[in-house]
């Protein structure tokens, strides 16, 4: 194992010449975008859960009526990976919108002279 030095100290990061502020009333055409894109793949979802299973009926020699559900693991799993996705995008829509409508900061108050 090779011990390097680390470096140490407040040279390691440059401060950012302007922090970037998190209120920004953008983030809510962000936040219906991604709602939008949600409610599509929660569709596209139950279309492929349909596609996941199909009855197969067979009539035996003696006139019995066998029915069989088939279920196909890619479909299934193409819904459930855009369920969780949907979801995934709904907890940032969320995120997003608390960012755009949240307060913004108030100035510090100056202190008070003697």
């Amino acid at each position: 194992m090779i011990d390097l030095p680390q470096p140490t100290g407040s040279d390691l990061w440059q401060p950012p010449d302007e922090l970037a502020p998190l209120h920004r009333p953008v983030r809510a055409l962000v936040a219906l975008g991604e709602v939008i894109v949600a409610a599509v793949l929660i569709w596209l979802g139950f279309v492929c859960w349909g596609h996941a299973h199909t009855d197969l009926t067979v009539i035996s020699a003696d006139g019995a009526r066998l029915v069989s559900t088939r279920w196909f693991g890619n479909w299934l799993a193409g819904a459930l990976g855009l369920g969780i996705l949907s979801v995934l995008l709904l907890v940032d829509a969320v995120r997003q919108l608390s960012l755009a409508i949240r307060a913004k900061h108030r100035k510090p108050k100056q202190p008070a002279h003697s």
